[in-house]
């Protein structure tokens, strides 16, 4: 799968936050390091321990060597065709519109939750970072404080309020 996600970021630039691009290149330096390495041990050890064609250790350490070559391939094309992006909202006074990089703080059915606007290879739901690509990112870029938007969710349309923009 990895190089089917690399063929098709051949002319693609990466969008990415400041964050984003350090985090990238900590999984890399982690990867190339000290994963890596450990898995090349752990390929020559079993190898070492006899039979291959029956060697399910040697066969499982092949494997996860091979994902990990695949990931650190993928994360080189990431910071090769990287773009740092700085948050480009617009700035009047105290009027200001959500861009890439900014967290805002949004109104859904009374409650408020924060969000980050991140691009899409670094968007990550769990940690409340949401891509500009997704129907919510989409919805809220350029938009300012007290704007609504509706977006259409398998449970219906959903409206949120834009609280705050930082």
């Amino acid at each position: 799968m990895e190089s089917f996600l690399i063929n098709n970021m051949d002319n693609k630039k990466v969008l990415l936050t400041q964050e984003g691009l350090e985090e990238l290149k900590k999984e890399y330096e982690e990867l190339v390091k000290v994963k890596r390495p450990q898995i090349v041990d752990r390929v020559s050890d079993a190898r070492d321990m006899g039979d291959l064609s029956e060697n399910a250790e040697y066969s499982a350490a092949r494997e996860e060597l091979s994902f990990i070559d695949g990931r650190i391939e993928e994360i080189e094309e990431l910071i090769k065709k990287a773009i740092v992006v700085k948050e480009e909202g617009s700035v009047k006074g105290k009027d200001k519109s959500i861009a890439i990089g900014s967290r805002v703080n949004l109104k859904i059915d009374g409650k408020t939750e924060t969000y980050t606007l991140v691009g899409e290879w670094e968007a990550d739901p769990i940690a409340r970072k949401i891509s500009h690509e997704s129907p919510l990112g989409k919805a809220l870029l350029g938009k300012g404080m007290g704007e609504t938007v509706e977006v259409e969710a398998p449970a219906g349309k959903v409206v949120y309020t834009v609280v705050s923009i930082q």
